[in-house]
């Protein structure tokens, strides 16, 4: 019997992991996070002061680099050389990162074979910015997640302080709203709505109706 597999793109700060574990976790699905694989090997680059515009260095920088999936109680935890990083790969500085050095085809090729294995072994929901139209072409269902870049940015701010990280709101919406920019005009895998993705705009909805409108579709698909 084959897998399911559930594709959700969308930009930066429209909850897709959020989401995407509520639904996984409501299913049983293996919940597979590759934004945060992303920015694992933007965390490594900061750390070692290589910039990402040092295209050569990273590059030869990522036979050195060993970013893995493994959970503990249900939960995803990501593994940076050994490292559990999970605390430390949610600030803008390594969230820009991650979106500087992802189109970078090396980049993406060490983790796209990582992420194609698992969609094979397990029932899957996986989130990123292009899983329906290049990682996962073949998935059940497709959304594509989003709501305006002002609901994205307060979620943001809310969400860095509850966890007691001092920010400013006006410059998370304006980071947000570069960070779209980017990863809509990149030349490889770009931000985009596949041909067969549900558009859901959750801008005034809760996660719970979320949660429910996508295992609604899945039910359908």
């Amino acid at each position: 019997m084959s897998t399911i597999n559930i594709a959700i793109d969308g930009p930066a700060g429209a909850g897709k992991s959020t989401i995407a574990k509520s639904v996984a976790k409501e299913l049983g699905y293996v919940y597979v996070d590759t934004g945060a694989m992303y920015r694992a090997l933007g965390l490594y680059f900061l750390r070692n002061h290589i910039p990402a515009e040092d295209t050569a260095k990273i590059v030869k920088s990522l036979p050195e680099i060993d970013v893995t999936i493994c959970y503990e109680n249900g939960e995803q935890i990501v593994m940076l050389c050994g490292e559990n990083v999970n605390g430390l790969i949610r600030t803008e500085e390594v969230g820009n990162m991650a979106s500087r050095i992802s189109p970078i085809p090396e980049v993406r090729e060490k983790l796209r074979d990582l992420q194609r294995g698992l969609a094979r072994k397990e029932n899957v929901i996986m989130d990123g910015r292009d899983i329906g139209t290049t990682i996962l072409p073949d998935a059940r269902l497709k959304i594509f997640l989003t709501a305006s870049p002002v609901v994205r940015a307060k979620r943001r701010y809310q969400e860095l302080l509850e966890r007691g990280v001092e920010c400013d709101l006006n410059e998370i919406e304006r980071d947000i709203i570069q960070r779209d920019e980017q990863d809509m005009s990149r030349a490889v895998s770009p931000l985009r709505r596949a041909e067969d993705a549900v558009l859901l705009d959750c801008s005034d909805m809760t996660v719970e109706e979320t949660k429910n409108k996508i295992i609604a579709l899945l039910a359908e698909a």
